[in-house]
C-alpha cells in the first residue's frame, strides 16, 4: 500500500510539472518578454508604463523583465539561441556593433503595419540612431542627456546670474570667481566628468575618430582637458575624492553636472532652490550636451511569430502616445506626441527641447568603438583633470587601451 501511494504521488507530481511547463509555453505564446537595464528609479516608471498597457488587455501581454549586465546575457543567449527577448532596451552606442554582427532585426514590417512610427514623429538624434544604411532597427524611447543643474541662491550670492543669459556657462567665466568663494564653496563639482569631457570635444569641433579609427591621443582632447583643468587648478572644483553630487544638495555647489534623470532626486531635497542649463563650455560660442538614447530593438529570431511581432508594433505605437509617464523618471521624451503636449513642460528636461538650438545640443555619439572610448575617458578623466598624472602619456596610454579593447572584441568574433 506505502508503495502505491508513493507511486501514485511521483506520478501526480509529475503529471503536474508537464502541465505546468505546457501551461508556461502557452502563455509564453501570448507574452512579449522585454528586457530593460533599468535598475534604477527608471525601472519603477517603465513598469507603470507596461502595467497601463497590459491593463487594456492587449492581445499580448507584455512581461517587463530588469536585467542587470544585460549586454553580458544578451550575449549569452544571442549564442545559444535560447531564451533571446523578444524586445529589448539597448543604448544609441550599441547599435552599430549589434547591426554589424548581424544580430538586430530591421522593424521594416512594423513600420508598414503602424504608419504613425516614423522619423518626423520623433527626436531626430534618436531615430538617427536606429537607421544603418537606410535601414532602421531601433524605435527611440527617450534621449537622456548630460546637464548642469544651478543653484539659484548660489548664484545670487556671488552675483553671477548673467552668466544664464546666454544659457552657455563657460570655463573662462566660472575663473572669474577664482580666489572670491566662501570656505566650503565651489563653484562646480566633477559628477559624470568623462561625459563632459566629451561633450568639450565637440565644443571645439573635434571628434572621436578619424577615418574610422579611434582618436583620443589627438590634440583636440589634450586641449579639452587643459580648459577643464585650469577649474580644478584655481581651486573652483569641489575636492578629489569628495562626493560632488552630494555638495550640490547640500548648497555648497553652485553647479552639478550629472543628468537630466536626477532631477527628480535634486526636487526631493528640501530646500535646494535649483534649475537647469546646458554642461558648462570651453568655447563661448558653442555648447554640447552629450547624450545617449533607449531604444526598443528586436534581436533576431526566427522563433518570433509574425503575430508576436505585430504585438510588439502594437506596444510600440502604444509608448509613442503614452510616454508621458517616462518624463516623469526626468527623461527627455522621443516621442514629439508628448514632448510637444503642454503636460510635457511641467518637466524640467522640456528645456533642452524648448528650441531648435537647445535640441540639437543634444549629441549622441555613434561610432562604432564609441563603449571603449567613453570607458577610457571616464577612467582617466578625474585623474588628469586633478593633475595626479601626466596628460601627454595619459593620452597615449588612453588610445591604447581603446585599441587593445578593439583588437580583442575582433579577434573574439
Amino acid at each position: 500500500m506505502k508503495k502505491r501511494f508513493i507511486h501514485a504521488l511521483i506520478l501526480g507530481m509529475t503529471m503536474m510539472t508537464i502541465l505546468s511547463a505546457c501551461s508556461g509555453g502557452d502563455n509564453s505564446k501570448n507574452t512579449i518578454t522585454f528586457w530593460t537595464p533599468l535598475t534604477g528609479d527608471d525601472g519603477a516608471y517603465m513598469d507603470q508604463l507596461v502595467k497601463n498597457y497590459n491593463a487594456a488587455n492587449p492581445d499580448f501581454q507584455v512581461k517587463h523583465v530588469i536585467t542587470a549586465d544585460m549586454y553580458t546575457k544578451l550575449s549569452t543567449v544571442l549564442n545559444t539561441g535560447k531564451d533571446i527577448p523578444d524586445l529589448a532596451i539597448i543604448h544609441a552606442d550599441r547599435v552599430p556593433g549589434y547591426v554589424k554582427q548581424g544580430k538586430l532585426e530591421a522593424l521594416t514590417n512594423i513600420m508598414a503595419s503602424h504608419p504613425e512610427i516614423k522619423e518626423e514623429n520623433y527626436l531626430p538624434q534618436a531615430w538617427n540612431t536606429g537607421s544603418i544604411n537606410g535601414v532602421q532597427y531601433t524605435v527611440p524611447l527617450d534621449i537622456h542627456s548630460h546637464t548642469m543643474y544651478y543653484n539659484k541662491d548660489l548664484l545670487a550670492k556671488y552675483g553671477v546670474e548673467h552668466w544664464l543669459d546666454d544659457h552657455n556657462v563657460t570655463v573662462d567665466e566660472m575663473l572669474e570667481l577664482q580666489g572670491k568663494m566662501e570656505e566650503g564653496h565651489y563653484v562646480v563639482n566633477d559628477a559624470l566628468l568623462g561625459w563632459g569631457m566629451l561633450g568639450q570635444i565637440q565644443n571645439l569641433g573635434g571628434d572621436i575618430q578619424v577615418d574610422g579609427k579611434p582618436a583620443v591621443d589627438t590634440d583636440v582632447f589634450r586641449q579639452a582637458y587643459q580648459s577643464v583643468k585650469k577649474i580644478a587648478d584655481a581651486g573652483l572644483m569641489t575636492p578629489f575624492g569628495e562626493d560632488g553630487y552630494l555638495m550640490f544638495q547640500a548648497g555648497n555647489v553652485l553647479f552639478s553636472t550629472d543628468g537630466t534623470w536626477t532631477s527628480t532626486a535634486h526636487a526631493a531635497v528640501e530646500g535646494l532652490n535649483f534649475g537647469v542649463t546646458n554642461i558648462f563650455s570651453v568655447s563661448p560660442d558653442k555648447f554640447t550636451n552629450r547624450s545617449s538614447s533607449h531604444l526598443f530593438a528586436m534581436f533576431a529570431n526566427e522563433k518570433r511569430s509574425d503575430e508576436k511581432e505585430e504585438g510588439i508594433g502594437q506596444f510600440l505605437e502604444y509608448i509613442r502616445e503614452n510616454s508621458i509617464e517616462w518624463a516623469k523618471a526626468g527623461q527627455i521624451v522621443a516621442s514629439r506626441h508628448v514632448i510637444e503636449s503642454p503636460e510635457y513642460g511641467n518637466y524640467m528636461q522640456s528645456f533642452f527641447t524648448s528650441n531648435e538650438e537647445q535640441t540639437k545640443s543634444l549629441y549622441i555619439y555613434t561610432y562604432e568603438h564609441y563603449p571603449y572610448i567613453q570607458e577610457a575617458v571616464d577612467m582617466y578623466s578625474a585623474d588628469i583633470v586633478r593633475g595626479n598624472v601626466d596628460l601627454d602619456e595619459t593620452l597615449a596610454t588612453m588610445q591604447k587601451f581603446v585599441e587593445d579593447k578593439i583588437a580583442e572584441n575582433s579577434g573574439a568574433k
